[in-house]
């Protein structure tokens, strides 16, 4: 591939619902562009962008792909991003790279959840973008009303730039609205000019008043000569277009079909024409020496500087770091450094991936998007300068995973082998976590959603061969108690030679703190029990917290005081002292009437409006209490409440059903409360029988 200097670069990233086309949309401009001879089918698993083995066994996205695309002199880095939302931190990675947008959406389903997602992420970002609009060549699709309902959802700057043409059920052509000629595929692959039929008419007038509106918005002068009755010129229409895609105030809406390879060249033409190249955008960083702003704006006569969006790791074609070059213009052989990791490392080739298919450049121009193979210390997010200018980007927004369950090895022995593999996908996916809760004796696996966790296990089997099994987290109780006791304990052992003695009376009572396991006291006078036994009676006690003796949670919150007890001068030992106190403490604890705490979160659950009812119904079923609500950006509500940890699984699931997949939460812990009385004693029954949560 040749070398692309920054005016000539694109870095457009596909966005849209799960399903919507993206994936052939890619595949078809790769095919008239000459990259592939053949157009590869999702259902036949041979696509450029999903070549891994769980996107062809699931036939979804689950990752970003980067597919070049050299067109008109330009090259286009499309970046292929997954459309469901469990997998929503590979599209934030690709955004952080990415200097516009083409938002895909089915001509048969139209607007769904995750066009809105789209759109709200593009705002975010501030990137330009464009609407296109697949599956022309159903008789099922409809573009009017695409167009009319991204209008009603986001105004006049909206403007349709096509519209199709059909006759006796094909998809034969389309309408230019800005040149107002139509134009039809022939069998060369080309296009004949022909009058625009009489039934297109109707549809052509409404969406060329809805381009010349969108026109019109972008300044006062063109509003008042669209109010006056003026027709804009077409060059008046491209100019106004160019300026104001750029800043999203215009946003076009193109259509074709990705299985007829149609409607992609003006695709291909509009995204060089409209939407920017990397010389029109602007990035800064920090420069750590003289904590200063850098601003780098994909200037090639600036000091190098890259920013890494994402990793691959694969078992057969190595690591590959793929990066953003920000200033400068890399080359092979260069030395850079990373200041986060304080490491320097020459970086050796240069590669452009084109799907999982690396090839060698010689140089990567700012702006361009390329790969780096082989930089052991090098995460994502992290950034590579030069030591005398050293850099650092803002990192990406990774979102935090919150749906998680315990999970266990299918076979003894590879636990080991389980956690190098986990941390290789954790540096591929940001949004895997692996936590050792070790208080509860479990091993815990976040993710993004159920179908997160699900490609995880698949993964580390197919990948990694390693198997491990998924089940319900044990939920983190706690043992305090309400009253206070007054007991006594006296361990006496006679075995030959020295025995074992100790004597202590000791009173339980809340202490008021739930941070804390334990308060320890003592007020013996006369010397009932030697000084020196009072750390062998606290050892006791802090030993015996560790599991309660209800149902064995770590205890909080108790007041422990030694007043009084007896010793003897040969027998009694730090032991037999330790061993009395554990035994007091159990007593004492169970007289003192004893409760279970269970952890409570406060959560935020942001749905729009429509759900809000629905939303806090369950959460009220879910023992949960809400506490209000808070409008946010996009017409959406933020639902805050206090709820149960235990109630919290299956959540995610659950939220999606309840509101078609627009509803998104986040939780924290804050406190423990105690537990309702069936809890308890589904708890203490389960520690009867000897059970596992």
């Amino acid at each position: 591939m040749n070398v692309y200097t920054t005016d000539k670069i694109r870095n457009v990233a596909l966005l849209g619902h799960g399903g919507s086309g993206k994936t052939s949309l890619i595949e078809a401009m790769a095919y008239l562009s000459g990259i592939t001879k053949r157009l590869g089918r999702i259902e036949d698993g041979n696509t450029l962008s999903d070549f891994d083995k769980e996107e062809i066994k699931r036939k979804i996205s689950i990752k970003t792909t980067v597919v070049p695309i050299e067109w008109e002199g330009v090259k286009i880095n499309f970046l292929d991003t997954p459309g469901y939302f469990d997998f929503i931190g590979e599209t934030e990675e690709a955004l952080s790279a990415a200097d516009s947008a083409i938002i895909v959406v089915s001509g048969k389903s139209g607007i769904e959840v995750g066009t809105k997602r789209a759109w709200e992420l593009c705002e975010k970002y501030k990137l330009p973008r464009i609407v296109f609009v697949t599956e022309m060549d159903d008789d099922n699709a409809s573009f009017r009303q695409v167009v009319s309902d991204l209008q009603d959802l986001y105004g006049k700057k909206i403007a349709p730039f096509h519209l199709p043409v059909r006759e006796d059920g094909q998809f034969i052509g389309y309408v230019n609205v800005v040149q107002q000629t139509a134009k039809k595929w022939n069998d060369k692959g080309g296009v004949d000019r022909f009058d625009v039929p009489d039934y297109s008419q109707e549809n052509l007038g409404i969406c060329r008043e809805a381009l010349l509106e969108a026109v019109a918005e972008t300044s006062e002068e063109f509003m008042d000569r669209y109010f006056g009755g003026e027709e804009f010129s077409e060059d008046e229409i491209r100019q106004a277009l160019r300026v104001n895609v750029l800043d999203g105030s215009i946003v076009p809406v193109l259509m074709g079909s990705n299985i007829m390879a149609r409607g992609m060249y003006p695709l291909l033409s509009d995204i060089i024409k409209y939407l920017p190249g990397p010389d029109k955008r602007q990035v800064a960083g920090v420069n750590i020496k003289t904590n200063e702003v850098f601003q780098a704006d994909y200037d090639f006569a600036k000091p190098k500087s890259a920013y890494v969006f994402k990793t691959i790791v694969d078992p057969f074609i190595g690591k590959y770091s793929l990066i953003k070059v920000n200033s400068g213009v890399l080359k092979s052989d260069d030395t850079l450094y990373n200041h986060e990791r304080d490491t320097e490392e020459k970086i050796g080739k240069i590669y452009i991936m084109q799907g999982n298919k690396p090839t060698e450049v010689k140089e990567l121009h700012a702006g361009d998007i390329g790969a780096l193979a082989k930089l052991n210390s090098v995460v994502t997010t992290d950034t590579l300068s030069t030591k005398a200018n050293p850099i650092l980007y803002i990192k990406a927004s990774i979102p935090k995973p919150y749906t998680y369950r315990r999970y266990k090895a299918v076979n003894k022995g590879d636990e080991d082998k389980i956690s190098q593999s986990l941390a290789k996908l954790m540096q591929e996916d940001l949004t895997i976590r692996n936590v050792n809760d070790a208080e509860n004796g479990q091993t815990l696996l976040y993710g993004m959603g159920e179908q997160h966790l699900d490609v995880i296990v698949s993964m580390l089997k197919e990948k990694y061969k390693v198997d491990i099994e998924l089940s319900r987290p044990k939920v983190a109780f706690r043992e305090t108690l309400r009253k206070k006791s007054d007991v006594e304990s006296k361990y006496k052992k006679q075995s030959g030679g020295h025995g074992q003695y100790g004597h202590v009376k000791m009173t339980f009572e809340p202490s008021g703190n739930l941070e804390e396991a334990y308060q320890f006291e003592q007020c013996v006078v006369g010397g009932a029990v030697p000084k020196n036994y009072f750390p062998a009676v606290e050892k006791g006690i802090q030993e015996a917290v560790l599991k309660g003796p209800v149902a064995g949670y770590p205890v909080v919150g108790v007041k422990a005081v030694l007043y009084d007890g007896s010793y003897h001068p040969v027998d009694s030992s730090e032991m037999a002292f330790k061993t009395a106190a554990i035994q007091a403490f159990k007593k004492g604890f169970m007289e003192a009437s004893p409760v279970l705490l269970e952890p409570i979160a406060s959560m935020k659950v942001v749905v729009p409006d429509q759900y809000t009812g629905d939303v806090m119904g369950d959460l009220n079923k879910r023992r949960g209490r809400v506490l209000g609500m808070n409008p946010t950006e996009f017409g959406k509500q933020e639902i805050v409440a206090d709820i149960p940890f235990m109630e919290l699984v299956g959540y995610t699931m659950d939220l999606r059903s309840m509101t078609g997949g627009s509803g998104d939460y986040s939780y924290e812990f804050v406190r423990y409360e105690q537990a309702p009385s069936d809890i308890q004693e589904k708890e203490i029954a389960k520690r009867a029988a000897g059970e596992e949560d």
